[in-house]
């Protein structure tokens, strides 16, 4: 396996745009999945003038990742995308939904709920779709010659589901946090009082979804418990506790910005973990990194252009963020 930089730079960009895509658009997709729990509809339209500045914002990350992917790493994104079409096409069309309920939500009276309903079972699909994607890739795609060798239903497993399921969960924890972060009033008070068991369940399914995946692949079980990569096995545990512990007294005590960015955190060690046993492959067991890239030249290029829009993607997503950094009020205003 030789060893190629550009192909390792851009796998690192593709992994940052995913992680830029769960930790943004996870809160924005857990307000929708929180949309029923809310039975005011004043209370449903603060939750989603707390994200409409920012939610479109948020999935040029997928568009970035999705189509990084085709481009540098085209045997990766042939190999995957046929293996996980069903639950890939379901978040599309949860995400259409949901995008356009933005929009209609607003212009009708009687029909309102059904948009309600499009807006939060958009997210709660989306969600579930990502969930048994990811699920799916961890427990590995059967690859022949250089192909997709399973059948069509491959990605439909009891740890696919739970994946999925983890998923909502985990993002009806982002989804609340940032509430309770944005919002005053009723919203505020039931987002802290949802986030509580969102949290203790999110905590519940990272530990049972740990405690399966080592015994997926025996590279997984290697990986987590061999040195010197065992000592991440250990770190990574730890610091979810301490975020968990942040999480919860954060909740308790009626901190508003703590609990968000402790959620987060979970997310993001729970991401390195899944880094940590996928490395060096794009899929899991089946195709590396190196064996997966486009043309050295096609490489070089095609940086030079995502050195030039990341910066700018990054800028305007901090300047949204920073222009809409106070409460949310009623009437939609900020402060």
């Amino acid at each position: 396996m030789d060893f190629n930089l550009l192909a390792f730079i851009w796998a690192a960009i593709i992994a940052f745009a995913v992680l830029a895509y769960i930790v943004l658009d996870g809160f924005d997709l857990g307000v929708g999945i929180l949309f029923p729990f809310m039975k005011e509809e004043k209370e449903r339209d603060l939750m989603m003038n707390s994200v409409a500045p920012i939610w479109d914002g948020n999935e040029t990350w997928l568009v970035l990742g999705g189509g990084g992917l085709l481009a540098v790493f085209p045997l990766a994104y042939a190999t995957i995308l046929p293996a996980l079409y069903a639950p890939i096409i379901a978040m599309l069309l949860g995400l259409i939904f949901r995008g356009v309920a933005f929009e209609f939500r607003w212009r009708t009276r009687r029909g309102k709920f059904l948009w309600d309903w499009a807006f939060a079972g958009g997210s709660m699909i989306a969600a579930f779709a990502q969930g048994v994607a990811l699920g799916a890739l961890v427990q590995g795609i059967h690859v022949e010659n250089r192909a997709y060798a399973g059948g069509w239903w491959d990605w439909l497993t009891w740890f696919s589901l739970l994946t999925g399921v983890a998923l909502i969960v985990g993002y009806g924890l982002l989804g609340a946090t940032w509430l309770v972060m944005k919002t005053e009033g009723p919203v505020h008070d039931h987002a802290r009082r949802l986030a509580k068991p969102a949290g203790i369940a999110t905590l519940g399914l990272i530990g049972l979804v740990s405690l399966v995946t080592p015994f997926l692949e025996p590279q997984y079980l290697a990986r987590w418990f061999d040195y010197p990569t065992v000592v991440f096995s250990l770190i990574v545990p730890l610091l979810v506790l301490g975020c968990a512990f942040i999480l919860f007294n954060g909740l308790i005590r009626g901190g508003d910005h703590a609990p968000f960015f402790a959620a987060q955190a979970i997310f993001i060690l729970c991401y390195a973990g899944i880094g940590i046993s996928f490395y060096p492959y794009m899929v899991p067991t089946s195709v590396t990194i190196w064996d997966a890239a486009a043309p050295d030249s096609s490489l070089a290029f095609m940086l030079v252009g995502a050195c030039i829009l990341m910066p700018i993607i990054l800028t305007y997503t901090g300047f949204a963020y920073w222009v809409f950094r106070g409460k949310v009020h009623a009437d939609g205003g900020y402060h």
